[in-house]
């Protein structure tokens, strides 16, 4: 008797363990959202954060961020000056309230995820 218990035990684990490991629910955990964008995901966020500061065509006289080179090439800075508390040094956006943290993870996201265009 006791050797049927234990071999019931060993085939109910050996069946969840198999049942876990079939291959579409490895493929339904590796589908993730889709990489932001420059052109689709960041560029409205700064034409309505940044600007006119850093947009010239704006009147902006600060670092341009209104084209994605310009942007790619400042953005450690932009993040490092967003993530700021607005009362130091640096802080941006200058004199507006600071971003929301979910405006402030788009810009680190984009970045983290190789900045495409």
């Amino acid at each position: 008797m006791k050797k049927y218990l234990i071999l019931g035990v060993v085939i109910c684990a050996s069946i969840v363990f198999f049942s876990n490991c079939h291959s579409s629910k490895k493929s339904m955990a590796k589908t993730s959202t889709p990489k932001l964008t420059y052109s689709s995901d960041v560029k409205a966020v700064v034409a309505a954060n940044c600007s006119p500061c850093h947009i010239p065509e704006k009147g902006g006289n600060k670092t341009a961020l209104d084209s994605y080179d310009n942007l790619k090439t400042h953005i450690d800075e932009v993040i490092r000056r967003i993530e700021l508390n607005p009362t130091d040094k640096g802080f941006m956006p200058f004199k507006r309230s600071k971003l929301s943290d979910s405006t402030i993870a788009v810009f680190t996201q984009w970045r983290d995820e190789g900045a495409l265009q």
